[in-house]
């Protein structure tokens, strides 16, 4: 395979790209000047340099100038969220859509992605692992977990997965003054098939203040 079918391989295996957006994308580089080339790919270097992951969240930032300062992201080491709120969403982009809306003032957990319906290795998909053991430790301060994810058939099993993990870890552990948290999803201001990234904050408000 020649280096233009590959590039158009890796093209086509960004998120929501087909192979006809893939070619497209390749023959708009070949059009650009090799310095807007170099530009292009000195920025891709730069950011994945500069760039880690916060170790509570699990999303990717980059620090003040461009440096990566502590563990944690400017969200979990804000100490005037609301610690009693945890919200559980798929991907760094759907943070992005809630945060902006400001609707939500608690905290996030990134699970890097859903389940298919027939997946039979969630562990494999999705951070579920690294949710429970961050529930578990903060479950005397988490009054509510939000499920924010897609309103699509994967996500709904996501969510009804972590669910079900989450009842049975404080089913295994339970606190003898304390009551399991509060579980909910998003409200219906959400159509079926939304995917939570496409979604403008109004709809983000009205989901998260119907939330059941």
């Amino acid at each position: 395979m020649d280096s233009l079918r590959r590039l158009e391989e890796i093209f086509a295996k960004f998120p929501g790209i087909g192979p006809r957006q893939a070619r497209r994308f390749v023959y708009y580089l070949l059009n650009k000047s090799p310095s807007s080339i170099k530009e292009f790919t000195d920025l891709v270097l730069e950011v994945k340099k500069s760039t880690t992951e916060c170790e509570r969240c699990h999303r990717f930032f980059i620090g003040m100038n461009g440096k990566n300062i502590g563990a944690l992201c400017s969200i979990c080491s804000d100490a005037n969220r609301d610690n009693s709120l945890l919200m559980v969403v798929a991907r760094d982009s759907d943070f992005e859509t809630v945060e902006k809306s400001g609707a939500y003032r608690g905290f996030y957990f990134i699970l890097g992605g859903t389940v298919p319906i027939l997946d039979k290795e969630p562990d494999k998909r999705i951070r579920l692992k690294s949710l429970l053991e961050r529930i578990g430790e903060e479950k005397t301060s988490i009054k509510e977990i939000i499920l924010s994810l897609n309103a699509t058939p994967d996500g709904e099993h996501t969510a009804e997965l972590v669910k079900k993990e989450v009842e049975a870890l404080f089913a295994s552990k339970p606190l003898p003054s304390r009551e399991m948290p509060k579980i909910s999803v998003l409200g219906r201001g959400l159509s079926t098939g939304a995917e939570l990234e496409y979604v403008d904050s109004d709809t983000i408000k009205n989901a998260l203040q119907n939330r059941h």
